[in-house]
């Protein structure tokens, strides 16, 4: 066999390898899809999250905050691969690049995720019992708490 051809087939097996590993971690969050309704939004508010799987290496998620028909605060977000590494990416309404959170752990029914260089949060964490949701982003002393319902 020639060294190209071997070259090949090591390449071939390595990108199907990482692609196989990919498509594993998200199949691990799979749980987030669907919409999610906030039960402790502050008085006057709702909010909601959807998340929908787009392709079998992509999940993508929106975050909306209302008063009354009044849209707040949109926040879009994705699970992006960069190289090997998960990330939680989060782009808001307004700023003009997105934020990178590394995905540190990822447990069958919940994720956490970091950024130290973030202003805030730093760290965010979704753990899900089955029907509820509860996202805490923290850094810096605080704590916010997000739980949800998910919607049938």
């Amino acid at each position: 066999m020639s060294k190209f051809k071997t070259l090949f087939i090591i390449f071939a097996f390595l990108f199907i390898h990482i692609a196989n590993g990919q498509e594993s971690k998200i199949q691990n969050l799979e749980w987030i899809t669907g919409k999610w309704l906030r039960t402790n939004a502050k008085s006057g508010q709702s909010g909601y999250e959807i998340w929908t799987k787009s392709s079998d290496s992509k999940l993508s998620g929106k975050g909306v905050t209302l008063k009354g028909k009044e849209i707040l605060f949109i926040e879009n977000m994705e699970f992006q691969f960069k190289g090997k590494e998960l990330y939680f990416v989060v782009s808001v309404t307004g700023e003009k690049e997105a934020t990178f959170f590394k995905i540190t752990e990822l447990i069958p029914n919940g994720f956490t995720c970091e950024n130290p260089q973030h202003d805030f949060p730093k760290k965010i964490s979704y753990k899900r019992n089955g029907k509820y949701l509860k996202a805490v982003i923290s850094g810096d002393g605080q704590s916010v708490d997000y739980n949800f319902i998910k919607e049938n």
